[in-house]
């Protein structure tokens, strides 16, 4: 079965404090992972933290170059990810459409959902 990965996608300028979301968010998200485990379709997923501590390392002209975060020009950056084992690209869709769904009204979540190449093989241990 094709593997999907779903970037979540946040303004980190003005992201919404998790806190303020408050138990009822928390027991959603909560019902909604414990069922997305249970069928067998979340193979991983978390949250990341601020692009403060974080590093972009760029290869350009045969050089390696490094920039600490934060990043200021960069608005929407990805704030977590998950991937998922599901049949087809359409119930990959329907997954992340509910996740998205469980968020309060008042933020502003996205996602990018991209196939996993199936053709690439990790390097042997």
């Amino acid at each position: 079965m094709p593997r999907f990965m779903s970037l979540i996608r946040i303004d980190e300028q003005d992201a919404p404090d998790m806190q303020s979301a408050g138990p009822e968010f928390e027991k959603r998200m909560g019902a909604l992972f414990e069922e997305i485990t249970k069928a067998g379709v979340m193979l991983d997923t978390a949250g990341l933290l601020p692009t403060a501590e974080g590093t972009r390392i760029t290869w350009e002209g045969g050089k390696l170059s490094f920039t600490d975060g934060p990043f200021t020009e960069t608005k929407e950056v990805v704030g977590g990810y998950a991937i998922m084992q599901c049949k087809d690209k359409a119930e990959a869709i329907e997954w992340t459409k509910r996740f998205l769904e469980i968020h309060p009204e008042s933020w502003k979540v996205g996602a990018e959902l991209r196939q996993i190449d199936g053709n690439t093989t990790p390097p042997e241990a």
